[in-house]
């Protein structure tokens, strides 16, 4: 079987939730499942390379506009890459896939993979809704993490036939597990910080390190940012202007080890995003899977469904430093409770959220769209 995963751009160049499930998928090729990536660039001349034993086309681009990079031809190479693939993965949201879709041979398996909502900018909406719903329409199947988001979804509530709520998985094994140097560097950081808060994401404005800065103000611990993006000047600007700098740091972007080594320190994990552009949070799979309670928010989204309040984890108003620095003083003044929620997020990550399962469904995903197509061919 082959597949095709098409977004807008890919391991190692951009790191984030999207490319690391392709990335996920991609370790389907074990099972014989030939995977492919097309992307595009973020500016530049076209390559081809290879990440991690999967090849990867990335068309040229002339730069990058409200993060959707300007590749005029990532259509058109779709279209001729499709014709010599069993199932296309549109990885929503990418406008150049769905134009991409309206002229793809009718013969290809084509499943959208559902990754969140186009949020704001109503005006680009109305002219990207008609390839929206030509792509939902042409899908064989429609993959989401939650059922929630079908629900609140005003494209996918016409297709709710052809949803399959998927959830996202976790290499949970890796995440719990720490060799002794990753042991000692953990002890370290304990001694030095006994009270860390630790949050991870990219440094843009759904994320809400904004929230997460004002209640810091009122938090009795340290905290550390780990993530790179365009609002990085303004954070550290705002947190210096609040008097936060001396007890958050900002750390950029760490390799994978380094990240769970912070998170192995951490007495609480913070998720504090403000919008539906969160539509799930697998970071928060990995601070579970460490053992750690995640403080999250109340979006219309899957988020608030992985870590429960009171179960996993405390969930809070979006957007209310007040109501997240309650959260995480509680958790951290309180270290038997913050205990117990971590042990209840580590056991539902191993019997929910576990990259094996996830990888399971998807295989079953893949092989029931294309028996059924070539069923009706």
């Amino acid at each position: 079987m082959r597949i095709l995963h098409a977004y807008k751009v890919y391991l190692p160049n951009v790191y984030g939730g999207i490319p690391s499930v392709i990335a996920m998928l991609a370790m389907l090729q074990r099972l014989g499942f030939k995977t492919d990536v097309l992307v595009a660039c973020q500016r530049g001349i076209g390559r081809k390379y290879e990440f991690e034993g999967v090849n990867v086309e990335a068309v040229s681009s002339i730069g990058t506009v409200m993060s959707t990079p300007l590749a005029p031809t990532f259509p058109f190479r779709l279209v001729e890459r499709a014709r010599s693939t069993d199932i296309v993965v549109h990885h929503a949201p990418f406008p150049l896939t769905d134009i991409g879709v309206l002229l793809m041979p009718r013969d290809t398996v084509l499943i959208v993979h559902w990754h969140a909502e186009v949020i704001g900018r109503p005006w680009l909406m109305r002219i990207l809704a008609p390839f929206i719903r030509n792509s939902l329409k042409r899908a064989d199947k429609i993959i989401v993490s939650d059922r929630v988001i079908v629900d609140k979804s005003p494209f996918l509530k016409a297709f709710f036939e052809k949803c399959i709520v998927v959830p996202y998985g976790c290499d949970n094994e890796y995440w719990e597990k720490l060799n002794p140097g990753e042991q000692q560097a953990v002890d370290d950081l304990q001694r030095k910080h006994p009270r860390l808060v630790v949050a991870v994401g990219r440094l843009v404005s759904y994320k809400g390190y904004e929230v997460f800065l004002r209640a810091m103000r009122n938090v009795d611990a340290h905290a550390v940012i780990i993530g790179e993006g365009q609002l990085k000047p303004n954070l550290i600007k705002l947190a210096e202007e609040l008097g936060v700098l001396d007890r958050v740091k900002f750390l950029g972007v760490l390799e994978s080890h380094e990240v769970k080594q912070y998170i192995h320190a951490a007495k609480v994990f913070a998720f504090p995003s403000v919008t539906e552009a969160e539509a799930f949070g697998i970071v928060q799979l990995e601070a579970m899977s460490a053992g750690k309670p995640v403080v999250n928010t109340a979006l219309a989204t899957a988020v608030p469904n992985v870590a429960r309040d009171g179960m996993e984890g405390l969930t809070v108003p979006p957007g209310q430093p007040v109501a997240l620095a309650e959260a995480l003083r509680r958790l951290l003044d309180q270290p038997g409770y913050a205990a117990s929620l971590g042990k209840a997020g580590k056991e539902r990550v191993r019997a929910e959220f576990s990259q094996t399962l996830f990888l399971s469904r998807m295989q079953e995903v893949y092989k029931e769209a294309l028996q059924r197509r070539c069923a009706t061919r």
